[in-house]
């Protein structure tokens, strides 16, 4: 039997689910209706103290805040990425400066070094020699030099080992009794990106994988 509405007499309605999604989200907008249905509701004899409602006020916009941050920190991890694969890129085929003895001819033919000299040296000789066969190729008489870097270089090399590209062994020798210590200019043939925040990671010619943090001049 079919119960009947007294007033009617139509049967019972029945009223479709609503297909709105509740969201446990609180936007601004939402955030703002509910507090304009609170201050017309209160009790007219307690009504909401001032410090209550700068406390929803204050609460809601920290929230807030914070998801502005958040959205700004992605915003920059991203920026972050793109100029790490930038720099990536650029560093490719520069000559890096890397603490070593061993160097080759750059695509202008020359070889560029620095030497650190712990003390005044009077008398300072830089010897290019063929790293495999050790036969003396060059010598620079620098002569005297005060303690610290000493840039040295070589732009006329034998066109056989321009065209090799041959390993030549760099040799600082001093009069000082501290040795100095050589440091060359050598190929990034490869780079690796971090998969983290780490460092980018560079693959010297000779040298293997180096730290940029390690590199502090680039030609």
């Amino acid at each position: 039997m079919i119960e009947t509405n007294a007033t009617t007499g139509a049967g019972p309605t029945y009223l479709p689910a609503s297909d709105k999604k509740s969201s446990e989200d609180l936007g601004q907008k939402d955030f703002l209706t509910l507090m304009s249905a609170q201050l017309r509701n209160q009790d007219p004899f307690a009504p909401m103290e001032n410090g209550e409602f700068l406390a929803q006020m204050a609460q809601f916009s920290t929230v807030s805040g914070l998801e502005k941050v958040n959205e700004t920190l992605v915003g920059i991890g991203e920026q972050i990425g793109g100029n790490r694969i930038a720099t990536a890129s650029s560093l490719m085929g520069q000559q890096v400066l890397v603490p070593g003895t061993t160097a080759r001819p750059d695509a202008d033919g020359g070889i560029h070094g620095v030497a650190d000299l712990p003390q005044a040296a009077g008398a300072v000789t830089v010897i290019y020699s063929h790293a495999e066969t050790g036969n003396e190729l060059h010598r620079q008489e620098m002569g005297a030099q005060p303690a610290g870097l000493m840039g040295f270089d070589w732009g006329d090399l034998p066109d056989t080992v321009v065209q090799s590209r041959d390993a030549v062994r760099v040799t600082v020798m001093t009069d000082s009794p501290e040795p100095a210590s050589p440091f060359v200019y050598a190929r990034v043939v490869g780079v690796q990106l971090p998969k983290g925040g780490e460092d980018l990671t560079v693959d010297v010619e000779d040298y293997g994988l180096r730290s940029t943090l390690e590199i502090t001049s680039i030609r």
